[in-house]
């Protein structure tokens, strides 16, 4: 018998970006897409495609899938779960992967809707969603039930089962609060999946410290049931208030806890010599540093100074890593200029330009493309407002075209 997988869904693009006073320019937004896409994730929740201001980057994007770019990663938005939206996703882009998202729990009924929607009606609104998406063309559709954890579990299967008759994918289980335990989620999501028979997104918040432990015991519940997970992340685990389940901890607890190792089967496209660049570059973009403890791409992750650990590593790696470093693609020096630097921004002449460009080997065929390059790149620093990093500069440069639908934007 097929064993069931676990995937990765990864939601840096949507929920990450939500982070209070922080964010990421539609061109670190992209850089993102492709990292997650080199280290193996199976789906990447790149934004909100019924917001003007997504627009161009999501259909730029787009079309770097279509050009296998960014490739085999499905590119998904997410929207509420009310006709109107799918309206506007399906006119306003050419996504075709959508997860479509309502309030379940009492709570929120009450004291997000006050009155204007009770539990019939949530259902309602979610089946008509449902139906226009499957009408419009949507390829798969991903049912969100917000604040499941406090959801009465007769409620959210009902909710789930009518989500799975009008032809949904796959239901969303969303510790919206952080309010579930392992225990509690392994529980509750194993009761739902034996009822509603069907595959379970695993979405969850880290306001009580345990979003990688709760995000790997829904996925156990699912699998233990027989049916694809697909755990949902962000690097560094960035989100609103305290974050959502960072990337590289839930694929290390995969492949090496006790429970895990050799007994689930994680996506096979999963490669963790990304983790160091992309942890590193997200760090960058959104302007937090790694935490010094931070599992795997942490300064102090690979780090021994006690005389009994450091003289057990010395000899065996094994006596204290569970895991090698070479496999985070970490181990190499980095290289610090400390004399003159030349960076490329919004107020960049040609020739500080060029000297950029030549360090990276990026020759241009005439003046006219060097240029056309320099003002891409003038326009991405108005984006970031930081120096812009190598792969940004490489991507102007190898895909301008894209890069110009990304920084246009109009109110």
């Amino acid at each position: 018998m097929k064993k069931p997988k676990i995937y990765i869904l990864d939601v840096t693009n949507r929920d990450g970006v939500q982070t209070s006073r922080l964010g990421l320019a539609k061109l670190q937004k992209t850089i993102i897409n492709i990292y997650l896409n080199k280290i193996g994730v199976y789906q990447s929740e790149f934004g909100f495609p019924f917001t003007n201001h997504e627009i161009n980057y999501l259909n730029a994007n787009l079309e770097l899938a279509e050009r296998k770019v960014i490739s085999p990663m499905i590119l998904s938005g997410w929207i509420r779960a009310i006709p109107e939206d799918v309206e506007k996703a399906t006119n306003f882009t050419n996504v075709q992967h959508l997860n479509l998202s309502i309030s379940t729990s009492d709570q929120m009924i009450k004291g997000k809707f006050r009155g204007k929607k009770d539990k019939d009606d949530v259902i309602n609104s979610m089946k008509e969603a449902v139906t226009y998406a499957k009408q419009k063309g949507i390829k798969t559709i991903g049912v969100n039930a917000e604040d499941a954890s406090r959801t009465d579990l007769k409620y959210l299967t009902e909710f789930s089962l009518a989500a799975k008759e009008m032809g949904a994918d796959r239901i969303r289980y969303c510790d919206t609060l952080g309010y579930g335990d392992p225990f509690s989620i392994y529980e509750r999501v194993a009761t739902l999946v034996d009822s509603i028979k069907m595959p379970v997104e695993i979405h969850c918040h880290n306001d009580l410290g345990m979003v990688v432990a709760n995000s790997v015991a829904g996925a156990k519940a699912v699998n233990d049931n027989g049916y694809d997970t697909y755990i949902n992340t962000t690097v560094n685990g960035m989100g609103e208030r305290a974050g959502n389940a960072d990337l590289v901890s839930v694929i290390l607890a995969i492949k090496y806890s006790s429970g895990f190792k050799d007994k689930y089967v994680l996506d096979r496209n999963i490669d963790l010599s990304m983790a160091w660049k992309i942890a590193k570059y997200a760090s960058y973009a959104f302007g937090v540093p790694i935490p010094v403890n931070q599992p795997g791409v942490g300064a102090n992750a690979f780090a021994h100074e006690s005389g009994i650990h450091a003289d057990g590593a010395l000899k065996d790696r094994r006596n204290y890593e569970l895991y090698n470093y070479e496999e985070l693609g970490r181990g190499e020096p980095e290289v610090i200029e400390t004399g003159r630097k030349i960076t490329a921004g919004e107020y960049s002449g040609i020739k500080g330009f060029r000297n950029v460009y030549d360090k990276l080997e990026v020759k241009f065929k005439d003046d006219k493309e060097a240029t056309n390059i320099l003002e891409l790149v003038r326009y991405a620093n108005v984006h970031t407002q930081k120096p812009l990093v190598r792969d940004e500069l490489l991507f102007i440069a190898k895909y301008p075209d894209i890069a110009k639908k990304i920084f246009t934007m109009a109110p």
